[in-house]
Formats: structure tokens, sequence, C-alpha cells
């Protein structure tokens, strides 16, 4: 039974991904008028729960790797099933959320609504590119303290974060980039390509506890708190930048 408790809590990190899932996909996009009678179309009113639901998935995901090695029961299958669970929770729901944000983007536009399937597509390039470095991590054995591209979760949790920004925005300029549909090409194409990319970056592991070795995550805890405090929730996009650009730096 012991060395089922970290597979229980992978399945949890899957259970609040399809959680997440069911809150992206709420049907359509809601209408409302704003002051002037104009109608508005916005993305699923709730599915900022979805980021949430996501955080909770990988929050279980940090766990069922420790609690593996605290019972010292690591095995093949839970390495499978984790990569499994994650493939949902940080890249089908990802997937998902910028598809919702590009309908929403098309939606701007005179006859946005019934815009060509084609165009939404590009947003499963994410899960797609999430399931290769996560196939590509399970056979590799060179991965313990650092990473051959951005690990998915963190890829994930960077897109999880956007509902957030969006609902709580309170400048005009952060709601309009968000339903520009070039932004959300963009996003595709920097968190696709971090993930299959070989660039070595940084796991929350350490195999010393040196100063200059524990350097890098402290600038990194530094400059998370700092942003939540400052920015909100485009700390998650600033922690996200700075933790790419110091595991270039530091690896």
């Amino acid at each position: 039974m012991k060395k089922q408790i970290p597979n229980l809590f992978t399945l949890g990190n899957l259970f609040f991904g399809c959680i997440a899932i069911v809150y992206i996909m709420q049907s359509g996009l809601a209408l409302s008028v704003d002051a002037s009678g104009e109608n508005l179309v916005e993305i699923p009113e709730r599915i900022y729960m979805a980021s949430i639901f996501i955080g909770i998935a990988a929050v279980i995901d940090f766990f069922d790797g420790f609690l593996a090695r605290l019972l010292k029961v690591p095995s093949e299958m839970g390495k499978q099933l984790d990569s499994l669970a994650d493939v949902v929770s940080f890249g089908v729901a990802p997937g998902l959320i910028i598809y919702q944000f590009l309908r929403l983007s098309f939606a701007q536009q005179l006859g946005g609504l019934e815009i060509n399937t084609l165009f939404l597509l590009p947003a499963f390039i994410m899960p797609c590119a999430a399931a290769y470095r996560l196939a590509r991590f399970n056979i590799d054995t060179n991965q313990s303290y650092g990473f051959k591209g951005v690990p998915t979760p963190a890829a994930g949790l960077w897109i999880a974060s956007f509902p957030l920004v969006y609902w709580f925005a309170k400048d005009v300029w952060i709601i309009n980039l968000l339903r520009s549909y070039w932004f959300w090409y963009a996003i595709i194409i920097i968190a696709s390509y971090l993930m299959v990319s070989t660039l070595p970056m940084m796991a929350l592991k350490f195999k010393s506890f040196s100063f200059k070795a524990l350097l890098p995550f402290i600038m990194l805890a530094i400059i998370t708190i700092v942003g939540a405090v400052v920015f909100g929730w485009l700390a998650v996009t600033l922690s996200f930048i700075a933790y790419t650009i110091l595991s270039l730096y530091y690896k």
C-alpha cells in the first residue's frame, strides 16, 4: 500500500486537471453589454477557476515525487503515470485556455464568431509540445538536477495565469493585449519552443547548499515575491521569464 501513496497523489494531479478542463470548456463565449449599449464578447465567466485547479494540480505534482523519495518507493510506473497526468493538467488544459482566448480575440472582429476553426487549431500545438517534452524526459537519465527544455508544469502554469491576469486586470492595455490573436500565436510559439528545446533549465533540486548554488533560487524567490506585491498575477509571467534567464545564465 505504501508504494501506491505517491501514485494516488499523481492521480490527484490528473483529477484536478480534468476539473480545470470543465471550467475552461463552459459553453460558448458569454455576451455582455457595456455602458454605451455595445455588445461585448467575453470568455466563459468562471474560466479563472481553471487557473486555480491547475495550480492545485501543480502543488500535488510536486508532492508526489517528494513522497516517492521520502517513502523510498520510486517506480517506473509512477514516472510514466506522472507524465500522463502532466500532459492533461499542464498540456491539454493550458492549450484549451489558449483556444478560448483565441476565440475571444477573433470574436472582437466583425463576423468573428464564425471564424474558421483552422485559425484556432494552433492552440493544440501546446499539448503536443508538452507530450513530446514529457516523453523525452522519461527516456533521458541525465535530468536529475537540471532539465533540458522548460518543464511542462512551468509552461502550463505560465499559460494558466492569464485568465487570472485578464479577469483582475485594471489596465486597458493588458485587456487589449490578451484579446489579440497575434499575442496568443506568439505565446504558442514561445511556450512550445521552450519545452521541446534542449536549453539547460534549473530543477528545484540542489547538489549542495552553498550560497553560490542557492543564489539563482534566492534571486528567483525575491523576484516572485516582489513581483506579486507590485504586479499581482502578472508576477507569474515575470517569474517565468526570470526562471528562463537565470537558468540559461547559471547552467
